[in-house]
């Protein structure tokens, strides 16, 4: 299954996404990330940075443009919020069918954005990042028991 994670400049929530999620290992799952108003080879924000390192995570230290290819590619595409859902939907119509906020996807019905840390301090995209640990838990377990 291809995952394609999608944020505003992939330098802060989508990054992040992506690293936890590799970090699983999970069996003939491939991610990537992108951000949609992101230019190529941005650094990862230095705070997401610190804390993918921390957790010796392998991650992608640059950001990318959403592009058609990928998503093309991904099985399944999967916001941070529901604006940058309805965004893809927007410019891409042919992705409406496989891109769901990532809570949405884990856990319909419920609070739909993951918390934007830009421009935060080391506990601000600590928050994030617990937050998206969490809800990759859960992805972890929709991936894997079916």
């Amino acid at each position: 299954m291809n995952i394609y994670f999608i944020c505003t400049g992939n330098t802060c929530r989508s990054p992040m996404a992506e690293a936890i999620l590799r970090s699983k290992e999970i069996a003939d799952v491939v991610v990537k990330s992108a951000g949609i108003y992101a230019s190529n080879g941005d650094q990862v924000a230095r705070n997401a940075k610190t804390l993918i390192e921390e957790a010796g995570m392998p991650y992608t230290p640059v950001s990318k443009a959403v592009t058609k290819e990928d998503l093309g590619w991904a099985d399944v595409i999967l916001t941070m919020t529901e604006i940058h859902r309805a965004i893809l939907i927007e410019t891409f119509p042919e992705v409406d069918g496989k891109v769901w906020t990532l809570k949405d996807f884990v856990k319909p019905g419920f609070d739909k954005d993951i918390h934007d840390p830009f421009g935060g301090d080391l506990e601000t995209y600590r928050y994030t990042f617990g937050e998206l640990s969490t809800t990759i838990e859960a992805l972890e377990r929709k991936l894997t028991e079916g």
